[in-house]
């Protein structure tokens, strides 16, 4: 008889998995005011309950980030972004 079994072992698959490079989107398209008056561009950077989304989730630099929560909560302020929502989009 021909010992034919090869035995095979539970392996980690290697697969390359590559992440999309973070950029800034106010950066990359040389974005220098970020208006509070349109609160459809502004949803782009808020979750479904209404909160907003962080750094590292959106990759916006930091000065940016802190223009952006400014405009948010502007916007908030008069009426046109709910503060809290369970279905915002």
């Amino acid at each position: 008889m021909k010992n034919n079994n090869k035995i095979k072992y539970l392996s980690p698959i290697d697969i390359d998995i590559k992440r999309k490079k973070k950029y800034c989107f106010f950066k990359k398209r040389n974005i220098k005011y970020i208006d509070y008056k349109n609160p459809d561009f502004l949803l782009q950077f808020i979750n479904e309950f209404g909160k907003i989304l962080p750094r590292r989730i959106t990759g916006t630099s930091k000065k940016y980030q802190i223009l952006l929560k400014k405009a948010i909560k502007r916007c908030r302020h008069i009426g046109l972004l709910p503060f809290i929502s369970d279905e915002l989009r």
